[in-house]
């Protein structure tokens, strides 16, 4: 069972909802940013840090949400912990977003037309 708290607004949720945490984990500039590197191969905590002025310690909670949304998985190799993109959640997220696409596809029609 996955169940992930969201903070909205102060606020804090318990969410089962797949899409939401997925959603939630990348609605962070610095987490999505970490995916498009991750995205050109693994790479470990301090080289996905590199870009960033934050702590390693930020980056790894980071992280830690992208891996709770199943969105990379980490491995150890000694004593280095590497990081790889998993395509599976960018995948449903990316279906979801599909279902609207008829819907924008005939609204932005429509503001072409006016």
């Amino acid at each position: 069972m996955l169940t992930r708290p969201l903070i909205n607004g102060g606020v804090k949720q318990v969410t089962t909802d797949r899409l939401s945490i997925i959603f939630a984990a990348l609605a962070d500039p610095t987490r999505r940013a970490i995916l498009a590197r991750l995205a050109e191969g693994d790479a470990t905590v301090s080289q996905l840090a590199e870009p960033f002025a934050i702590s390693l310690p930020a980056i790894s909670r980071h992280l830690k949400v992208l891996e709770n949304a199943g969105l990379i998985s980490r491995s150890r190799s000694a004593q280095w912990r590497s990081s790889s993109l998993r395509a599976e959640p960018l995948r449903e997220a990316t279906a979801w977003m599909e279902g609207y696409r008829r819907f924008w596809d005939v609204t932005f029609a429509r503001l072409d037309a006016s």
